[in-house]
């Protein structure tokens, strides 16, 4: 496909003259498609958003100035397409410390508690990854090394996550069906962080599930 071709050879060359001499494969074939796919999901799923291609560099190493994928918000979730294929995400990538206080107290909470690791075990056995994007080597302080559900307690934030191999699937419905498919199977995740973590009270708090 030739949106995944311009992908690699951003890759290969990110720079303004890659970027201008390609722009409009960028967008009549990458950034059309993905409008399309969120207006199509939004009547059930929440409003879309696309993301800006250009990489925030104040503060980084790496100074390339653009994204080498495409990305969107849809309500609670968020998707991803690379030259490797397509990506969807939901959950909280990066929790707050007021929302990590929280999330820590309903997962040593029993019935809270309980009642995430059924909802990470069913994502894992429909084939969703579900897992925080930091983890701490051990228990976080105040909290005991042995707790049964020590894994959940050292995520700093937790997503679920599916990727899908790029194939001549992507120009087709199946698109639109596996991400629909992916939404329905996080909801249950996406229900548990609202109900037990919710928004962050500070001003800025980045807990979108992005990768």
């Amino acid at each position: 496909m030739e949106a995944l071709e311009f992908f690699e050879g951003l890759e290969a060359e990110n720079s303004k003259t890659y970027w201008q001499q390609n722009k409009d494969v960028y967008e009549t074939l990458i950034r059309a498609p993905m409008e399309e796919l969120l207006a199509e999901l939004s009547p059930d799923w929440g409003e879309g958003r696309i993301f800006r291609p250009y990489r925030d560099i104040r503060f980084s190493a790496d100074k390339s100035p653009y994204k080498t994928h495409i990305a969107a918000s849809v309500g609670d979730g968020y998707l991803q397409l690379t030259a490797r294929g397509l990506g969807a995400g939901a959950g909280m990538w990066e929790m707050a410390s007021d929302q990590l206080e929280r999330y820590r107290q309903a997962v040593v909470e029993n019935r809270s508690g309980a009642k995430l690791t059924h909802i990470v075990a069913d994502a894992r056995a429909a084939g969703l990854e579900a897992a925080g994007h930091e983890v701490l080597k051990t228990a976080p302080k105040g909290y005991p090394k042995d707790h049964p559900r020590i894994e959940l307690l050292r995520y700093k934030g937790l997503i679920a996550w599916r990727d899908w191999p790029a194939g001549p699937w992507l120009g087709t419905r199946r698109a639109k069906d596996r991400v629909v498919q992916f939404l329905e199977l996080s909801k249950p995740l996406n229900s548990w962080l609202g109900k037990y973590v919710g928004p962050s009270n500070h001003a800025s708090s980045p807990s979108t599930a992005r990768r």
